[in-house]
């Protein structure tokens, strides 16, 4: 009978395959009812070429537009010997480079690809875990990079972007034809009208529905890297915790959290669940990871947290 990680795994990948055909399938159906076979071909031709594109560019601007500043491997010995080993065990070729972000918000996270990546740290995340609990994060990082999950979400990024972009310029095309309409000189296809009328917010669930897979995924394999189920679970608690108290200094009448099928990531308890279920299944990695050390720049100031639509960044 297959372990819990077997189970967990195999159903994350059968997802992920899942929600990704689909949004390809919605895209290119809102193509081709707009355009006919030349919209179909343009939705798989840029979903291609999304997927093969670097956003080294991006990455380089959200870096400047964060602040963050490289963390060298003398300023921080154990921290650098720590992704060296995640790395060798999740077989990236090259080891992230770690960034210090100075905001206030406990965060972390990736950007760039396998071959070239950035693991960004704030200074709220460096406070307030432990060493065992950024060992986890970490390792949760490295598994998104190991996983090509920035290429896997960019791509239904764009594509969910397309989708839109098909479905406002057939809602154009349908206004500009209202007069041929109305005398009876054009007729309409109802159910595609539907499809390509809501086939944005179709995109948007399946790509939230994608977001959440991936995030499990990487937990499960934080886990297997790090050997330490519990020190992701109790990052994940503290980070959770934080992200309240942001909530109820910043939006005191904050309400009940969004319906699951609206989230980016999974819900908190879950994931936790999840992880501690794991444990007891676990291939254990052969080996004791080094404790990261204190990287935080000792002339740097975090920026208080501020509200942004979604979420909470400096």
């Amino acid at each position: 009978m297959p372990s819990a990680w077997t189970r967990h795994r195999l159903s994350n990948r059968l997802q992920t395959l899942a929600l990704v055909g689909l949004l390809l399938g919605i895209c290119a159906l809102a193509g081709q009812m707009l355009l006919g076979r030349t919209g179909l071909w343009l939705a798989l031709g840029f979903g291609t070429a999304a997927l093969l594109l670097e956003p080294a560019a991006a990455a380089r601007l959200t870096l400047r537009l964060y602040r963050a500043q490289p963390i060298t491997p003398q300023q921080a010995p154990q921290l650098w010997a720590l992704l060296r080993q995640l790395a060798e065990r999740a077989g990236l070729p090259s080891v992230p480079q770690p960034y210090y972000v100075p905001s206030a918000v406990v965060n972390a996270f990736t950007i760039g690809n396998r071959r070239r990546a950035v693991i960004a740290l704030t200074d709220g995340l460096l406070r307030t875990l432990s060493p065992r609990e950024l060992t986890g994060v970490l390792a949760h990082e490295v598994a998104h990079i190991a996983h090509e999950d920035l290429r896997v979400l960019g791509l239904a990024d764009y594509v969910s972007r397309l989708t839109g972009m098909f479905a406002l310029a057939g809602q154009m095309m349908l206004l500009l034809a209202l007069p041929w309409l109305a005398t009876g000189l054009a007729q309409v296809y109802w159910p595609g009208l539907l499809l390509l009328a809501f086939s944005p917010q179709l995109a948007m669930l399946l790509q939230l529905g994608l977001s959440r897979v991936r995030e499990f995924d990487a937990d499960q394999t934080a886990a297997q890297l790090s050997g330490d189920p519990e020190g992701l679970a109790l990052a994940l608690a503290k980070i959770e915790r934080s992200a309240r108290n942001w909530r109820s200094w910043l939006l005191p009448g904050w309400g009940e959290a969004e319906p699951s099928w609206l989230r980016t990531h999974p819900p908190t308890a879950e994931r936790i669940r999840r992880l501690r279920e794991l444990a007891a299944s676990m291939p254990q990695p052969n080996g004791q990871l080094p404790s990261p050390d204190d990287v935080r720049p000792a002339a740097s100031a975090p920026r208080p947290a501020r509200w942004h639509w979604g979420s909470f960044w400096h």
